[in-house]
């Protein structure tokens, strides 16, 4: 066993430690703190070696709040960090890395919301979880990607709804529900004719990762696996998202794995990653070898150990904020049954990324 010796001074410090010596380090800390440590689906695969639990943001957010841990480190990015202490008010949350933020998230701030709501006063607000607490501190409800279809159906057919950030997940929703969609820059920068009852106003945000996702690659990728289902996240774009034999979020994709042997799958790289050691003998093969999310990365063993030993970079939002965006996150669980517990794809997903070693970014 490796001494665990005093703090080090800076993360440039630790980074020269051995990487045995960061794990016992991390661990031993994180026993004094009683704390838990949280690993997003695409976080560096050395981080979900030493997470205590693996998944997607409000996932793992809810299954912090369930422990008796005193403290949160929220290894993903700024706002899953966010919605962490949303739903555990008394716990201390932290980050490793205060860069580690969400573009599409940043697209829309909650002043910039606040003039949208004034153009539309009788509109209900429909937030994507991957948003600020401020901006759920201005929605009627959240959702996820997997729900989206079921939040929108709740609200009456001539009801004009706000749908932030993500103009794509809008696009998505508003076909499946069969309402029409504009874009907000319509009317926040001009004076467009009043929208038809029931439509979708969609912020004009994106994720950079699957917005990038191009049909040459999906082309490409047919032409060597031609038998392969497509299996693409509705974050992408409409023109990949009608190609796809399933649209789903992250959390589908492993029953997908088990239950297909060809696929094709348009989302982050770790994730992909993590299937293909999964399911080693069948052919898994992402849509681009490019879909790595940078801000996701940002997070390494020396700047987790360094933030258990230095208890920083602490989350901490104004309780007004936390409370509104806590009503808002609640709607949407009563919803939708509320919290469930992974299936055993996904407990065995996450073993597997557990499991892992190395940086997860090629």
């Amino acid at each position: 066993m490796i001494r665990i010796a005093n703090p080090l001074g800076s993360v440039l410090e630790y980074s020269r430690l051995a990487h045995d010596e960061l794990v016992d380090r991390i661990r031993s800390r994180k026993r004094d703190l009683n704390a838990v440590i949280l690993g997003h689906n695409y976080q560096r695969v050395e981080i979900q070696a030493v997470s205590d639990y693996l998944g997607d943001s409000l996932g793992l957010s809810q299954q912090a709040a369930e422990t008796d841990a005193d403290t949160i480190v929220f290894c993903g990015v700024h706002f899953m960090a966010e919605t962490a202490k949303i739903l555990s008010p008394s716990k201390m949350v932290l980050m490793p890395d205060l860069r580690a933020g969400c573009p599409m998230a940043d697209f829309v701030t909650a002043q910039s919301l606040r003039t949208l709501k004034e153009r539309f006063p009788d509109a209900a607000v429909v937030t994507y979880v991957n948003s600020t607490a401020a901006v759920k501190a201005e929605s009627d409800i959240c959702c996820t990607s997997s729900n989206a279809v079921q939040v929108i159906e709740s609200f009456p057919r001539d009801r004009t709804i706000l749908f932030v950030p993500d103009k794509n997940l809008a696009d998505y929703t508003a076909r499946k529900t069969g309402r029409p969609i504009r874009s907000s820059s319509e009317y926040l920068k001009g004076d467009a004719p009043a929208p038809e009852p029931g439509t979708i106003i969609a912020w004009d945000g994106y994720c950079y990762v699957h917005d990038d996702l191009v049909l040459t690659e999906l082309d490409e990728a047919k032409r060597k696996h031609p038998n392969a289902k497509v299996v693409i996240h509705p974050e992408a774009r409409r023109d990949l998202l009608q190609r796809a034999d399933f649209v789903v979020s992250t959390a589908r994709m492993a029953a997908i794995a088990e239950e297909h042997d060809e696929l094709i799958i348009g989302t982050e790289r770790g994730l992909i990653d993590r299937l293909q050691k999964q399911f080693p003998h069948k052919t898994i093969v992402p849509l681009s070898r490019a879909a790595v999310c940078g801000n996701m990365k940002v997070n390494t063993l020396a700047k987790l150990a360094w933030c258990l030993d230095h208890e920083q970079y602490e989350l901490t939002l104004a309780e007004d904020v936390r409370s509104r965006a806590e009503t808002a996150l609640r709607r949407m669980l009563e919803l939708s049954g509320g919290w469930r517990a992974p299936t055993p794809e996904e407990r065995q997903l996450e073993q597997d990324g557990l499991d892992r070693s190395g940086c997860g970014c090629a």
